[in-house]
């Protein structure tokens, strides 16, 4: 059984698809981002950058004590390796599918994310003038979104001539264009992509999963909103937990 540890975001749902398309058993852990689980001592030891999603196969690739990663990029390639799908190894199509999977961490989930922090910040006034950053973002997003296409052009999928970890990855941070102000009309290999990838029962499947772990706005206090306001905003090192420290000794 592999344990993954989730929130409903494009970075959360990119592992469901590969699970599902693998038909690999998985469990799900609610890892509230906007509550602070992924602050916490025990995702910690799983996770020290902080974020999910993260893994723990109990039956890891070779035996032996239970497997944890993080890193969706990570993720993906052990799933696929462990499944021996959706990431063939000769090294033409290896090599083809994992430049993707590293574009897509690298650049088109950090870059996305970045224009979507600066679009929220800039309609808060006490931010100051952010349309520099806003123009920057925006502009990128354009461009990452023609970098798909032009990978896409004259192919059915990203890479290796087959449906891969590089087309699951890309997914979720794509569905979005409308809302980072884009005309998916500019891009026609991606949106002939999306729609092929729309029609896959798993990623239907995953992209699906959200409503079952929001919380009741009216159930969180003013006390505890004004606590989570500040959580995902300017974040600095975390300190050894002090249970690690009281383990250690």
């Amino acid at each position: 059984m592999i344990d993954v540890y989730f929130w409903p975001t494009g970075n959360g749902k990119k592992v469901i698809i590969l699970l599902e398309e693998c038909g690999l058993p998985y469990r799900i852990v609610p890892v509230n981002i906007g509550k602070g689980d992924q602050f916490t001592a025990d995702f910690l030891k799983i996770a020290p950058n902080n974020r999910m999603p993260a893994i723990i196969d109990n039956e890891p690739m070779g035996g032996g004590a239970p497997l944890s990663i993080f890193e969706s990029g990570a993720i993906m390639m052990y799933l696929a390796e462990k499944a021996g799908k959706f990431w063939p190894q000769a090294p033409h199509k290896k090599y083809d599918v994992a430049q993707w999977v590293l574009w897509q961490t690298g650049n088109q989930g950090a870059k996305l994310g970045e224009q979507g922090h600066f679009r929220r910040a800039a309609q808060n006034p006490d931010n100051g003038d952010l349309s520099y950053a806003v123009k920057r973002f925006d502009n990128e997003a354009h461009r990452l979104f023609g970098v798909l296409n032009l990978g896409l052009f004259n192919k059915e999928w990203l890479a290796a001539g087959e449906y891969t970890i590089a087309d699951m990855i890309c997914y979720p941070w794509s569905v979005g264009w409308q809302m980072r102000g884009l005309d998916i009309e500019d891009f026609p290999n991606v949106k002939r992509w999306l729609a092929a990838l729309e029609e896959r029962p798993a990623v239907q499947k995953a992209m699906a999963l959200g409503p079952e772990f929001r919380e009741d706005p009216a159930t969180i206090t003013p006390e505890e909103q004004a606590r989570r306001a500040g959580i995902m905003a300017n974040q600095r090192a975390q300190p050894i937990p002090a249970e690690w420290r009281t383990a250690a000794e």
